[in-house]
C-alpha cells in the first residue's frame, strides 16, 4: 500500500502551527483539511485525553456557531498521536486564512469559564473525561506561542 499524505510529512521537522493538511475535490466542491498541531510531534509531551475531549467540545460548539464560518465547517476533531486537532472546512484555502480564525477561537478557549458544552451522560459518551483548566492553558500556550507570532515556518510543511 502507499503511504497516505499524512505520512509523508517529516515530523521531525514539524513545529507546532496551522497547516494544509490537504484538499478533496468532493463534487466539484474543495474541501480544505487543516492539520492544527499544538504541539511539537516527538520532541514535546503529547496532550492528555482530557484536556483533547475538553477543547473539542469547546471548538467544534464555537466553530459551529461562528457567525462567518459555521456554514463551512465540516468537522473538528483530534488527531489520534494527541499532538494537535484537525479541522475541515468547506472552501478553498491557505493556512494564512483561517489564522484569524484560529485566534479568535484559542482566545475564546484560553478564557473559557462556564460548563463545558455537552459535558454530561446524556450528551457524551465519556463526560468525566474533561479537563477545563488545561485545556484552557493549554489553548492560551498555542495563542501566546505560534498563533500571536505566526510565521511561514508554522504555515508551510517542512520541505
Amino acid at each position: 500500500m502507499e503511504k497516505i499524505a499524512s505520512f509523508t510529512i517529516d515530523h521531525t521537522k514539524l513545529l507546532p502551527g496551522v497547516y494544509v493538511s490537504r484538499k478533496d475535490n468532493v463534487n466539484g466542491n474543495v474541501l480544505t483539511t487543516f492539520d492544527i498541531r499544538m504541539t511539537r510531534p516527538n520532541f514535546e509531551p503529547v496532550m492528555n485525553t482530557a484536556e483533547i475531549h475538553t477543547v473539542e467540545h469547546l471548538a467544534a460548539t464555537f466553530l459551529r456557531n461562528h457567525v462567518d464560518y459555521k456554514d463551512r465547517v465540516i468537522y473538528f476533531g483530534p488527531m489520534g498521536c494527541r499532538t494537535g486537532f484537525y479541522l475541515i472546512l468547506a472552501g478553498d484555502y491557505e493556512s494564512k486564512d483561517i489564522i484569524p480564525l484560529m485566534k479568535e477561537l484559542y482566545l475564546f478557549m484560553s478564557t473559557f469559564d462556564d460548563e463545558v458544552p455537552g459535558a454530561s451522560s446524556r450528551d457524551c459518551g465519556n463526560y468525566l473525561d474533561m479537563n477545563l483548566p488545561m485545556a484552557r492553558y493549554i489553548s492560551k500556550k498555542f495563542l501566546d506561542n505560534v498563533l500571536n507570532c505566526i510565521t511561514d515556518d508554522n504555515l508551510v510543511y517542512p520541505e
